[in-house]
């Protein structure tokens, strides 16, 4: 399953997010897997896709940043399965 993950810094972390990340990595658990990210010009927040089997490794992979951004995880499915669902439907 894909996850569209949106993180909202606080207010004057960025570069502590940025330092941690630089020092010990991602902190992504093993089935976790990072597809890509973008960042707001205004460097406040983040865009990220990532994938998994199992919710709960995100829920993991959060618990190690939840002192520097708040999150909002929405599951989603690509154009092309969304369009094969819509004309199933039909």
């Amino acid at each position: 399953m894909r996850y569209m993950v949106i993180e909202n810094f606080r207010p004057g972390k960025v570069g502590e997010i940025y330092r941690r990340l630089d020092e010990s990595g991602r902190h992504m658990p093993s089935g976790l897997i990072y597809v890509g990210s973008w960042i707001t010009d205004d460097l406040t927040m983040c865009y990220q896709v990532m994938e998994c089997g199992d919710p709960a490794l995100l829920d993991e992979w959060i618990s190690h940043w939840s002192d520097l951004v708040d999150f909002e995880v929405i599951p989603v499915i690509s154009s092309d399965e969304a369009k094969a669902r819509a004309l199933k439907g039909e």
